[in-house]
């Protein structure tokens, strides 16, 4: 008797092609954090402007969000691989300019070359897995993998940029992509070809009514955290965000050939796992945005060893992927969504401990807590949307999954930022010792970074009473912002929970 291999072959296969998948989703994740240790040198070195800093760092992301449903369709339309292949390659390219830029003008071009090409990456690298793993429980576990990639990018990145930057130039933080890219370029015809739907066109109105929608929504929640411009600026922008938004849903209603099916955001299962993965992003970023503060400010780390404290947050989502798997082949997905959004909610619980002794067990317990519980959620969210929609609309589903995800990460910086400033200035001027100067209380309470920056230049007792004044602020602002999360993620367990009871393991509708 001969064997039949065909079978196992193809498993083979498939698991390669997701192996392969894995290192574009790394960089992209990379990318977005690794620019922030950079900046002090990027600043020395070419010397821009406030407005020039600012555009910097904030166009790679806002055209990466804003883009990211177009690209899916694009992809949908000419073949996933294809697009995947030119946007590696395209990304490669714009790092190696990065890298090499001599002026602010031609790094914030570059930068805006990274945002356009990592944007057709990450649909299409979710598109792809739904080709390769067409069994939804193997797909889960795919999906879960892709997602742990994209978690480990993001924590790697301080430590990635930290150890470049001890040896290397501020370029070296772009340039250690080309590589990468090159080598996915070599490695990806082990994906499969998709020829698309050639047919069909794309959109135009609708891909400039969703990148207007996603980039003033983004840019109104980013003015609610800094404060710019005057108080009404940003509910305007937000207002003309939400506007365009629903002028792109009505729109797909009316083509017969949309950019993305109405139904897979109508689903109940896809609504449910679309605001889930808003709030789970939403935690992700808080946790981020002051478990690094707290470990260099507080704790007196460098940003290296801050790094490798977080590098168990990393380590733990792989678990969380792993364990996303198993709970998608013996269980419905509210026990997986509702598990790690329990989980997470310890990880906020755990991060509210923090104290001023400066002890980074918590932070450590509390961001891998984090890692296996986000992860669980995201995994099978974005499965359980990707699954929502038709085969020929699954790169532009792929986008809704990034979209969400993006648009939850500048609602968490903007929000509990915000709450957290509040509480700290608060904080500071309750406490801040008699003696010190009015300017240097004021400087106090933009930062802890000013302040301990004032208080080490303050005589006498005042310089460590306004430093003790400004970390006791901060942690118990840290504090009642993770309570807040611990909070709202219990809430949200509960209610995923039970919307998303009747769904069964194997299809996404209930």
């Amino acid at each position: 008797m001969i064997a039949n291999t065909g079978g196992a072959t193809a498993r083979r296969r498939a698991w390669a092609g997701l192996a392969v998948l894995v290192l574009p989703v790394l960089v992209i994740s990379l990318d977005v954090t690794v620019l922030y240790l950079a900046l002090p040198a990027v600043s020395a070195a070419l010397r821009p402007s406030a407005t020039e800093l600012l555009w910097i760092v904030d166009v790679y992301p806002f055209l990466l969000a804003g883009l990211l449903i177009t690209m899916g369709a694009v992809g949908d339309r000419i073949g996933r691989r294809r697009l995947l292949l030119v946007g590696a390659a395209g990304f490669g390219a714009a790092s190696l300019l990065a890298a090499c830029s001599t002026t602010p003008g031609m790094l914030i071009a570059a930068r805006a070359l990274l945002g356009i090409a990592g944007a057709t990456l990450m649909p299409s690298a979710l598109a792809l897995v739904r080709h390769l793993f067409p069994d939804a429980r193997q797909r889960a576990s795919a999906i879960a993998v892709v997602t742990a990639g994209f978690a480990v990018g993001a924590a790697l990145g301080p430590l990635v940029g930290g150890a470049l930057l001890a040896r290397f130039w501020w370029g070296s933080v772009f340039l250690v992509n080309v590589p990468l890219m090159a080598l996915f370029l070599v490695l990806g015809r082990l994906l499969p070809g998709d020829r698309g739907e050639g047919a069909r066109r794309i959109d135009l109105l609708s891909a400039g009514l969703s990148l207007a929608a996603v980039l003033l929504a983004i840019s109104a929640i980013k003015a609610l955290a800094t404060g710019g411009g005057e108080a009404w600026h940003p509910f305007l922008t937000l207002t003309a965000g939400a506007a365009f938004g629903v002028s792109f849903a009505l729109r797909q209603r009316r083509l017969a050939e949309p950019m993305i099916d109405p139904a897979v955001v109508a689903a109940p299962a896809s609504r449910v796992s679309v605001g889930t993965n808003v709030l789970a992003s939403f935690g992700m970023v808080g946790s981020a945005l002051f478990a690094g503060q707290y470990l260099q400010l507080v704790a007196g780390e460098s940003p290296l060893a801050a790094g490798l404290w977080l590098l168990p947050g990393a380590v733990a989502a792989v678990s969380g992927a792993a364990l996303a798997s198993v709970l998608a082949r013996r269980s419905r997905p509210a026990v997986a969504i509702g598990s790690g959004l329990a989980l997470a909610a310890a990880g906020f619980g755990a991060l509210a401990l923090v104290s001023v002794d400066a002890a980074v067990w918590p932070v450590v317990l509390g961001t891998a807590l984090l890692g296996v519980g986000l992860t669980m959620t995201l995994s099978v969210t974005a499965g359980l949307i990707i699954a929502s929609a038709p085969p020929r609309h699954a790169g532009a589903a792929g986008g809704v999954v990034e979209t969400s995800e993006k648009l939850g990460s500048a609602s968490g910086a903007a929000v509990l930022g915000a709450l957290h400033a509040v509480l700290y200035r608060a904080g500071v001027d309750a406490a801040a010792p008699p003696e010190a100067p009015a300017d240097a209380v004021a400087a106090a309470r933009e930062t802890l970074g000013s302040a301990l920056a004032v208080a080490a230049r303050l005589s006498g007792g005042a310089g460590p009473a306004l430093r003790e004044a400004a970390t006791t602020a901060f942690v118990s602002g840290m504090r009642v912002v993770m309570l807040a999360c611990l909070v709202a993620f219990a809430a949200t367990a509960v209610v995923a929970t039970v919307l998303l009871r009747r769904v069964p393991g194997d299809s996404p509708r209930p």
